[in-house]
């Protein structure tokens, strides 16, 4: 797309989801996400209850009577966005294409991370790296985000998120809260790396899909593409047996999603093209909040 309709698009996207941002998830995202630990904030005279080893004891001396370590949440966190950008993010049926529903998503929560003062980052992935935007704040730096997203051309086509995770677990040490968003058409093991990763970090995830991902029509003979291989071929819709095994695939393949994103006890929510995302994120916030 050329300059101009690039920034017609990016405009469009912030004042959506930053209204969201403000308006809906500003609540539900600060008490979801919590901060990672306590921090220094002052000292005070001791009070009656107070934990004596809260006690500042060179204060103390100084003053010839107790006062005690006062602490507060630690609010500013380091909000990560894993994007696929595989080839299957292209396709759309029964709605926008997944891609486009992608970057909404993942605008909607770099708008909520700065309205609480945290800083964004995004990791781009296919079956391999694609890009790594370091973590920042400010307006600025999620427009450049959101136009990544739009234009963005990977090199590859297939889908690696085992080694997405591996490579965030090495690129951030520090914890951090990570958005794993994808479709998740993705057979290869990416359990194992999530077990580790999640013992570090803050790990979410959101399954963007589109309704004939899960079903196949009956339509007759129709030429199929796979997106992220590139390989055509023809397929009888018609025949009950095909449609069968499509639906199976699909199914063996959701169960070793949720059986993977259970197991590493990682909160998600599924939401298609043509549904409003703004309520699955909402279900997603308040599932974390009444943790």
């Amino acid at each position: 797309m050329d300059s101009n309709e690039l920034l017609k698009k990016v405009r469009k996207i912030e004042i959506k989801t930053r209204g969201l941002s403000q308006n809906i998830f500003a609540g539900e995202y600060h008490s979801a996400f919590k901060g990672r630990g306590m921090m220094f904030s002052e000292v005070r005279a001791y009070q009656y209850g107070d934990d004596i080893r809260d006690i500042d004891w060179n204060v103390t001396a100084r003053h010839n009577s107790p006062f005690v370590k006062v602490y507060e949440e630690e609010r500013e966190l380091t909000v990560m966005l894993m994007v696929d950008v595989s080839g299957s993010r292209c396709f759309g049926a029964q709605g926008p294409q997944k891609r486009e529903m992608i970057a909404e998503i993942a605008a909607t929560l770099a708008f909520s991370a700065i309205q609480n003062n945290d800083k964004i980052g995004a990791l781009f992935f296919s079956d391999g790296i694609e890009k790594f935007i370091v973590p920042k704040k400010g307006r600025r730096h999620i427009l450049y985000i959101i136009r990544e997203l739009l234009e963005f051309q990977p090199e590859g086509r297939g889908t690696d998120i085992g080694a997405a995770v591996r490579y965030l677990s090495d690129a951030i040490k520090r914890r951090c809260t990570v958005f794993l968003i994808s479709d998740f058409i993705d057979s290869g093991d990416y359990r194992t790396p999530l077990t580790v990763a999640a013992n570090r970090h803050d790990f979410m995830a959101v399954q963007v899909y589109d309704r004939r991902d899960a079903e196949m029509p009956d339509v007759g003979l129709m030429r199929v593409a796979d997106l992220e291989t590139g390989a055509t071929r023809w397929v009888d819709t018609g025949s009950k047996a095909t449609r069968k095994a499509y639906n199976r695939w699909w199914y063996d393949l959701q169960q070793a999603m949720s059986v993977a994103l259970r197991s590493t006890r990682v909160d998600f929510v599924s939401v298609a093209t043509d549904e409003d995302y703004v309520k699955a994120l909402m279900m997603l916030f308040k599932n974390r909040a009444s943790v």
